[in-house]
């Protein structure tokens, strides 16, 4: 299963249908995200008979969850997820422009989003995460994904986004870097050629510098802040090399690559990135 769709409603214990307002309408996608943010208050309550009887099933069928938390995240917190620093190097004016409120196209929802939208969304991600939390406590597996190029979320930056929002949930980081590999590899059903490190596998790595137990922000393109003992603010971190399938590559000049074609583009367009409504 990739996102959650479906799943909150085989939770419903009070109901056989969503609780949605009579004038819904699925193609207004700001009626559809909406919405969707009340679903889990809908579902079954945590650990209840018919909360753990869903679990059951699933584990009886051997089901993976590919949540991808993150390409909903800005649900939550709309201005962090606008506002996150690398869309000023890395984000095409293309795709910039593809983000902002638009009536017809998908995942640009923000016709009229707050406060009330946000604080919804948050009880959201907290009943979702038990769920996906408890399910690889119980033995499901539980995989990483991501869904960019829609709602803010960036190729690259979301991969790592969606690590933390697994430790958000309860995943040890050890439990978080086998969901991103082996368990990754066992649902594409190709867990004997990727997945983890073994005589007889393609060489698949990803080297940094920085331990990412300790902090898994490290591991994107930007690199984490720290503070020096000498009191200087530097940055640490990020992939520096990338081996796949035996063949190295320098990370931090794939990361340059991408900065100049971003760059070029800015250029042609005469681009300055601006936030919606404002001049």
């Amino acid at each position: 299963m990739e996102h959650w769709y479906g799943l909150p409603e085989a939770l419903l214990a009070n109901s056989t249908l969503q609780n949605y307002p009579l004038s819904y309408n699925y193609s207004n996608e700001q009626h559809r995200f909406e919405e969707a943010g009340r679903l889990w208050k809908q579902a079954a309550a945590p650990y209840t008979p018919k909360w753990n009887a869903v679990v059951d099933t699933l584990l009886g069928l051997g089901f993976t969850l590919d949540p991808t938390f993150n390409i909903y995240e800005a649900t939550r917190d709309l201005h962090k997820a606008r506002r996150q620093e690398w869309h000023e190097v890395y984000t095409l004016p293309q795709l910039w422009a593809f983000y902002q409120p638009n009536r017809v196209a998908h995942g640009s929802f923000w016709f009229s989003w707050g406060t009330e939208q946000e604080v919804a969304w948050k009880e959201n991600y907290r009943l979702w995460m038990t769920f996906v939390n408890e399910y690889k406590n119980r033995g499901g597996r539980v995989t990483i994904g991501t869904d960019s190029g829609f709602i803010f979320q960036l190729y690259g930056f979301s991969f790592v986004r969606e690590m933390e929002l697994l430790r958000e949930a309860g995943f040890h980081p050890l439990e978080i870097i086998r969901s991103g590999t082996l368990y990754g590899a066992q649902a594409l059903g190709m867990d004997k050629e990727i997945g983890s490190v073994e005589i007889g596998k393609l060489a698949d790595f990803a080297i940094t510098e920085i331990n990412p137990l300790e902090n898994l922000q490290a591991l994107n393109g930007m690199g984490a802040v720290k503070l020096t003992d000498e009191n200087k603010v530097t940055r640490v971190g990020g992939v520096k090399y990338t081996v796949k399938d035996g063949i190295v590559y320098d990370a931090k000049k794939l990361l340059a690559d991408v900065k100049k074609i971003v760059d070029e583009e800015k250029a042609k367009a005469g681009f300055v990135l601006k936030q919606p409504g404002m001049n």
